[in-house]
């Protein structure tokens, strides 16, 4: 007991004055809040653009590159300018607050109005862009495609798709 006495007073001792609690935060590794049950809105002119729900966040906006952090799964609704929805779910993500990316990882399944499906295991999507992006494999299936490669591009509803490397089916009508 005398010596865990002497360590808190060792450590309460050797702390300088000008260390203050915001610089002590930004170099941890700890968020500054947490939240549960989290079911976001955004709107853009007053339209919904998209929906954000995910049963756990964590603020690290205290880090040098600030971020929030999704651990336990994330469901992102993107609608585009006729409300048509393209779903995307994953078991982990990461939004960073100076850039329009978020970081999806892990079972990552992206859906269309249309039922193109396309899955991952990591993908960015860039708000500002409204574009999805991976070099990870992917699985891309469709009524008339099932396509599988590595390194995917595209718009939010998959209008403008982009494969890096392909295998697959892809029927053809006469």
């Amino acid at each position: 007991m005398k010596y865990l006495i002497l360590v808190y007073l060792t450590l309460f001792f050797s702390c300088s004055a000008d260390k203050d609690l915001t610089s002590f935060l930004r170099t941890a590794d700890i968020p500054i809040s947490s939240a549960l049950e989290i079911k976001t809105v955004h709107t853009d002119s007053g339209i919904v653009s998209s929906l954000l729900n995910s049963p756990e966040m964590l603020n690290f906006s205290n880090a040098n590159f600030p971020y929030f952090e999704f651990p336990t799964n994330i469901e992102v609704i993107l609608f585009d300018d006729n409300n048509n929805q393209t779903k995307i779910v994953a078991d982990y993500a990461i939004s960073y607050s100076e850039s329009d990316l978020i970081d999806l990882r892990g079972n990552v399944i992206v859906s269309t109005h249309l039922m193109d499906t396309l899955i991952t295991d990591q993908l960015y999507y860039d708000r500002g862009e409204e574009w999805l992006f991976t070099n990870f494999d992917f699985t891309y299936l469709s009524s008339d495609k099932d396509i599988f490669g590595k390194g995917f591009d595209s718009d939010k509803s998959f209008e403008k798709i982009q494969f890096l490397s392909v295998n697959g089916f892809v029927s053809i009508k006469d």
